[in-house]
């Protein structure tokens, strides 16, 4: 899976379960400060992203996630890398 495949579908996500227009996501985007992105909605995303990982995610994986680009860079890690979720 590419990183711009999961940044489709993040896109995809962001639109269609928290109405934000296209235009304002972009990979520099912050998700709580430009995306009004709040922890609960954090963890809505989180549950939305798993079938792209195809496996469990904990919050701690996304910890340092701040920027779409972020979330796009650690779902590439923990498919590519196999590193714990």
């Amino acid at each position: 899976m590419t990183k711009d495949h999961i940044l489709a579908r993040i896109v995809e996500i962001l639109q269609q379960t928290f109405e934000i227009e296209a235009e304002r996501i972009t990979p520099q985007a912050r998700l709580y400060e430009d995306l009004d992105i709040d922890s609960i909605d954090a963890v809505d995303l989180i549950v939305q992203l798993k079938p792209l990982v195809n496996r469990r995610i904990t919050p701690e994986a996304f910890k340092s996630v701040r920027t779409v680009q972020d979330v796009v860079d650690a779902l590439h890690a923990l498919v590519h890398d196999g590193a714990p979720a």
